[in-house]
This record gives structure tokens, C-alpha cells and sequence, in this order.
């Protein structure tokens, strides 16, 4: 009897929908992408509307053959690849490189892997939107065109730089920017001395009648002047605290105000990598292939393979209706009806130039608690999916109430002249938890301001004891540098890139060796400052934010059917091609020569770091007189410590062997000999490491696989949406 052929990416995404399907139906993975542009060269024909010549990739012929001999004797052929723009392409190029148009492929399309998706997705096949399709290769070809235009010209012009494997994407250059940018910001910053001063005071007669409550404020200014005490340095400090001396002081003013905080709103991409870097330390990329995992599905017991959260790559925040009411009634039934809205919260906001309305990251099951699915899950799948499904059931829970309080104090000294300096303190009560009983965001870079301190009753009119003045020196700080948090929202709030490639971004600089991560925070190499220069100085359109997030606007609207892709490569080729042509006669060859600390074993002299597009490494600043190389002893494997969660893992060298150890040693001092790998045991979710040449082991529970299988059959890097165009 013939059989419906399904089509999906990956292995485990087959299991899991085949499962659901029933025998009436094959189901066969692609691996992703079965075809793309030539890698030798650009492959678009530029004077013939930017017609693309695609490739079937050489890794996919024998995927193609088995898919043609599936479809002979099929009922009917349908494409279940991702929801998304590259997801509707990679079907297009499947009934393209298969010869399926006269066979007339079906798209199905669902956004989580659960019985009533699929059937209802099976009951609404349509034709391949050629729309999306349009959108994403317009994409492809527009990073095609300035990566394998511009990245020659980078090899020419910069020292080495084909055979450090230099490129220039399109958005990777803009993340870059943004990098160097900031880099620049905190070399030029000059710190500024201020101090404060806070008074530690004590009721003099105890409303409550008890034992009598210290509490602290801090000096604001003088009282009925708009701008406060300028305390610049010491002598300042000291004229103020001479001038209190002596002082009484008053309670002047007492505001208390109830404070309601909303939970936040269910993950899109962006929030979720934020999210899961700040409270996890997992990179972007670490968590979309986790978050591929939980939602392609994962075998949990005699349930079989089930997907366990929606599609992870999404720019909304809306919520289906059902799982709504499924959220509200779990809410009610766990905490209780005052932890439950009278309706459905509704989260409107939506990023700058969001793509198709997708939902919002959520479980496919609000019954299915993380504890349930526990022994089924390792360590690094269990977390994430903990995560997203805490911050769904928070979605829907009352506000926290707070009590919030600011008491204002007079203090007029024996030295003031008559002035009267005032002093505030603030603090906060929570009244009633809501939805942070169960889950609360974390900040990126939070002040050192604390309002949750209790302040004792006080009334206007109250003497206060002052048990002591604390003046205290301060200087203003740099703005920090980017980490994998604060780079993803710099990137969404300008319009740059969308949800699949915010990880391939941050990936790519890193591969590139255009940034380190020094302390889990972005610091540009000196061959990243120099790439960015060059680009900043000679393509200062193709590289500005502004631009660029107009560009991704005309994706969006190619996606919508409102332009053509053709006239809109046509509008960006012209003025490219102007540049292009002006930056091969002016930009100057530059040799990139990083000084290190350390001095060459063969002759004394300094040794540079140098970068190879096998990684980074010194070599002596005698060359060609001297030849003498070594490793660089700091490199990082981007993987986290296992000890003390907060380190990363780097190669050192020690005694002739490599080795590899946390960042923060001696802090830290966790170190192993075999290589560690990125992806986390499958059984236990503990460190991998390389065990012979294609073996990988579990430094927890010893198992052993091969290594070729131990990434975990997620969908490739790049499936996702292709970032830049590699030379």
C-alpha cells in the first residue's frame, strides 16, 4: 500500500512527527538545506536580475536519490519543514532539486510537535508561499554579494588576511561595530571622582513601641534646591561634614505608595537567549540547539518522543487561546484563585520589525512540570525547558504587590549657615508575591541601588538620632562591555537581524576571532578593530545600523508580498558596486600585530599574536630572522566550567601537553586533560570529552559514543537563516 511521504530536517523531528502520523505515512529528515550557492564562486548572475545558481550540496545527493525513490509510489507529498521563512525555503529547494513540481507538494506548517498540531496542519496542506521564499533568498544573495565582494578585498588589503580567513557579512559586521564601538567608549572614558554620604539614623522615640529600628539615607542635596551637593573629592565631603556637625534631625515627609510589578511577558528568541544567559550562562547558541532539542521532541518514557515547547525561533508574544486557559487553570488549581487574573494576560509589545506572527515560546503541555519529566531529560535540557516553563505559568499570575516608602529627613548643622541639607531613604515591602512565588527576571547590569530594605514606622515630625556619618569615595564607571545578553537586545532594539540570527551572529565574530570573551563579556581583538575600521571608513552604508535595519524592513515587506526582491537587490547593488570600486584604490594596506607578553624561546625578542583561520597564535617579532612560534596559552573553548559554573574553559599549555582550565584559576582551579566538548552528556547533561580520535565520554556517567553523533542531531548552524556569505 503506498505511503504519504513527509518531509522534515531532522532525524529527531521525523521520530517525533512519524510517531503522531501512523503507518500511513513516511517520514524522512533532509538535514537541513539540500541545496545553496557555489562555495568556489559568487553565483548570482548580477546583470541577469540577480538570478541565483544553486548547487545541490554534495553531502545531500544521496538524500535527494532517497527522497525521488520515496516519491514514486506515494499518495502524496508533504513539506513539514520549520514555520519560518528558511524553513519554506528549504521546501522550495526540496521540490526544486527533487523534481516534484508536476507531483504537486503539499506545505504543512505547525509551531509545536504535539498530536492536535500536526492533525490540524494535515487538514490545512497549502502551496509553498513563494512570498517567504522570495524573502529569504533575497537575503541570501544580498549577504552573498557583500561577503564574497568585500572579504577579497579585506585579503588584499590587511596582511595575511587570506590566510586568516577574514570575511565581511553583512550583520555580522553591524554586531562587530557595535563591539568596537563600545571598546572605544571605554578606552577613552576618564573616571570622575564623586563621593557620597549616608547617615546612619535611629528613631528617638519608636512609634511601634519596640526596640528602636537603624535605617540609612542618603545625602541628596540642600533642601529647597533643584540641583543636589556637588561632592567631588574629599575636601568637598569634608566642608558638608563639617558643616552637619552638631545637627538635628527631623523627619520632613513620609510617601507611601502601593507599587504593582506585571510578570514578564512569555519568550520570544531574543528573551530567551537573554534570559537563559543571564540566569544559566548559556551563549546563544548553546540555548537555540537545546531549545531545537525540546522542541523537535525527546523521548520521555512510554509517552514516546514528544516536543516539549513551541517553535523557538519567534518574534511575538502571543499566546493561543487554549493554552491560555490551560495556564490560568493550572495557576488556579497549584496556588490558588488569588494568584490567577480575572482574564488571560495579553502581551502586545513586539519587537522593532517583527517578522510572521508566530507564538510566543511557551510549553506545549502546562500540566507537564519540569519535576515530571526529570529523569528524562539531562541536566541542560531540564533547565531550559524549567525556564520557559516557569516564565509561560508566571505570564498568567497576579502582579506583586508592594509597599513602597521614601522619608525624606531634614539636618541642619551648626555650621551651615542656616541651610538645612536633606537626606532620603527609600524602601519596599512586598505585600503580596503574585507571580514571583514562582519566577523572577533577572537584569543585566544591575545598579547597587537597593529598595527592598525595611524602613522602621516614622511620621513627619520625628527626631532621629544620628548614630554616624559614612562619606564614601566613588568614581563613574565605563559602560560595559557587551555580553551575550546585552548584545541580542542591542541587536533586536536596532532592527538587526531577526530570531534565527541572533545566535549565528555571535557565533560567527567569535569563530572569526574578531572578539575574545574576557569574563563572559565581548572584547574586540586587535584584528577585529582593524577589520572594523576598514569597513567603518570604506562601506559606512553597508555597515550602519540605520541601514541596515531599513534593509531587514524590505525583507520583511518581500515577506508580505508588498515589494519585489529584484528591484530592492537592484537599489542596494548600485551604490555597493560605487564603493566597492572606490575602497580597492583607497584603503590602505595594513599589517595587524598584536603585541603579547610573552618573549621568544629561540632568540628573546617580543612575540606577536597572530591569527591563522586555525586560531590565534604567537609568533616571534624577529620574523623572517627568527621562525619561533608557540600556542597561545589563553584559548578559550567557549565552554563553561563544570565546577564553578561561572568560568570558561580554556587551552593552556603546562609541562609539554596540553591541558585545558577554568578562567577564573586560581579562583578556580578545575582542569582536565582531554578536549572538551561543547554539547552536554545526553544521559546525565554533564561535560563531554574528546576519548580517542572519534569517541566522546561523559566525565559523569561514563557513557561513550561516537563523536560525529554526540552533537545531538540538531539542525545545522546556518539552517537556521544565513548570516553572511563565507569566502
Amino acid at each position: 500500500m503506498a505511503k504519504n511521504l513527509v518531509v522534515v530536517e531532522s532525524p529527531a523531528k521525523a521520530r517525533t512527527v512519524g510517531r503522531f502520523l501512523g503507518q500511513n505515512y513516511q517520514v524522512i529528515a533532509s538535514m537541513g538545506h539540500v541545496r545553496d550557492l557555489p562555495e568556489s564562486e559568487i553565483g548570482v548572475e548580477v546583470e541577469g536580475d540577480f538570478a541565483p545558481q544553486y548547487q545541490v550540496l554534495v553531502s545531500k545527493k544521496k538524500v535527494i536519490a532517497e527522497l525521488r525513490a520515496a516519491s514514486k509510489d506515494a499518495e502524496a507529498i508533504y513539506l513539514a519543514t520549520d514555520p519560518d521563512r528558511e524553513g519554506e525555503a528549504i521546501s522550495w529547494h526540496l521540490m526544486e532539486a527533487a523534481g516534484w513540481k508536476g507531483k504537486h507538494p503539499q506545505r504543512v506548517v505547525f509551531h509545536e510537535i504535539t498530536q492536535d498540531a500536526i492533525k490540524e496542519a494535515f487538514q490545512h496542506p497549502r502551496d509553498i508561499d513563494m512570498k517567504l521564499v522570495n524573502a529569504q533568498q533575497a537575503r541570501r544573495i544580498l549577504d552573498r554579494l557583500v561577503g564574497y565582494q568585500i572579504s577579497p578585498l579585506l585579503w588584499r588589503k590587511i596582511s595575511g588576511g587570506r590566510k586568516m580567513g577574514l570575511s565581511a557579512g553583512r550583520v555580522q559586521s553591524i554586531a562587530l561595530r557595535l563591539i568596537v564601538e563600545r571598546e572605544a567608549e571605554i578606552e577613552g572614558f576618564k573616571a570622575q571622582e564623586y563621593w557620597t554620604i549616608e547617615a546612619l539614623l535611629q528613631p528617638q522615640r519608636p512609634r511601634d513601641g519596640g526596640k528602636p529600628a537603624q535605617f540609612t539615607a542618603k545625602l541628596i542635596g540642600l533642601v529647597g534646591q533643584r540641583n543636589g551637593v556637588e561632592l567631588s573629592n574629599q575636601h568637598a565631603a569634608q566642608e558638608v561634614l563639617h558643616a552637619l556637625e552638631g545637627a538635628g534631625y527631623t523627619v520632613a515627609s513620609v510617601e507611601k505608595r502601593e507599587v504593582h510589578a506585571r510578570p514578564a511577558a512569555p519568550f520570544t528568541t531574543s528573551t530567551l537567549q537573554q534570559e537563559a544567559w543571564r540566569k544559566l550562562r548559556f551563549p546563544a547558541r548553546k540555548t537555540m540547539q537545546i531549545a531545537q532539542q525540546l522542541y523537535e521532541g525527546l523521548p520521555l518514557g512510554p509517552e514516546g518522543s514528544i516536543g516539549l515547547i513551541t517553535y523557538m525561533r519567534t518574534d511575538s508574544t502571543s499566546v493561543a487561546a487554549s493554552a491560555l486557559q490551560e495556564t490560568l487553570a493550572y495557576v488556579r488549581r497549584k496556588f490558588g484563585a488569588q494568584y490567577a487574573p480575572r482574564s488571560p494576560r495579553a502581551y502586545t509589545g513586539k519587537a522593532k520589525g517583527a517578522q510572521e506572527a508566530h507564538e510566543a515560546i511557551r510549553p506545549t503541555s502546562i500540566p507537564r512540570e519540569p519535576d515530571a519529566i526529570r529523569r528524562h531529560l539531562n541536566s541542560d535540557q531540564l533547565r531550559l525547558y524549567e525556564l520557559v516553563w516557569k516564565r509561560m505559568v508566571a505570564s498568567q499570575m497576579t502582579d506583586a504587590v508592594s509597599d513602597s516608602t521614601r522619608v525624606d529627613v531634614h539636618a541642619q548643622g551648626q555650621n551651615s549657615n542656616g541651610a538645612a541639607y536633606l537626606f532620603r531613604a527609600t524602601g519596599s515591602v512586598l505585600k503580596f508575591p503574585g507571580f514571583r512565588t514562582l519566577y523572577l527576571e533577572d537584569r543585566d547590569d544591575a545598579s547597587d541601588d537597593d529598595d527592598q530594605k525595611t524602613l522602621p514606622p516614622l511620621e513627619p515630625g520625628d527626631p532621629q538620632d544620628c548614630l554616624g556619618l559614612t562619606p564614601a569615595q566613588h568614581f563613574t564607571q565605563p559602560p560595559p562591555r557587551y555580553n551575550d545578553a546585552t548584545l541580542v537586545r542591542a541587536l533586536e532594539e536596532d532592527g538587526i537581524g531577526r530570531p534565527s540570527t541572533y545566535a549565528p551572529i555571535l557565533s560567527i565574530i567569535q569563530d572569526r576571532h574578531y572578539v575574545d570573551k574576557e569574563q563572559g563579556r565581548f572584547k574586540p581583538t586587535e584584528l577585529g578593530k582593524v577589520v572594523a575600521r576598514q569597513l567603518m571608513s570604506y562601506f559606512p552604508t553597508v555597515i550602519d545600523v540605520g541601514f541596515t535595519a531599513t534593509m531587514e524592513e524590505d525583507l520583511d515587506e518581500i515577506a508580505q508580498g508588498d515589494k519585489e526582491w529584484v528591484p530592492v537587490l537592484r537599489e542596494f547593488y548600485g551604490p555597493f558596486q560605487k564603493a566597492l570600486g572606490e575602497a580597492a584604490e583607497a584603503m590602505p594596506r595594513v599589517k595587524v600585530e598584536e603585541p603579547s607578553d610573552e618573549v621568544c624561546d629561540l632568540c628573546g625578542k617580543p612575540m606577536l599574536i597572530k591569527t591563522s583561520r586555525f586560531g590565534r597564535f604567537l609568533a616571534c617579532s624577529g620574523f623572517p630572522d627568527c621562525r619561533g612560534k608557540k600556542s597561545l596559552q589563553k584559548k578559550t573553548t567557549g565552554i563553561a566550567c563544570p565546577q564553578c559554573k561561572e568560568g570558561v574553559l580554556m587551552e593552556r599549555r603546562g609541562r609539554g601537553r596540553t591541558f585545558y582550565g577554568c578562567s577564573r584559576y586560581p579562583n578556580c582551579t578545575y582542569a582536565l586533560n582531554q578536549r572538551p566538548l561543547p554539547d552536554p552528556c545526553p544521559e546525565c547533561g554533564k561535560l563531554m570529552v574528546a576519548s580517542g580520535r572519534d569517541s566522546a565520554r561523559c566525565t559523569g556517567c561514563g557513557i561513550r559514543q561516537p563523536i560525529t553523533a554526540q552533537a545531538g542531531e540538531t539542525k545545522a548552524e546556518g539552517d537556521a537563516d544565513t548570516v553572511d556569505a563565507e569566502v
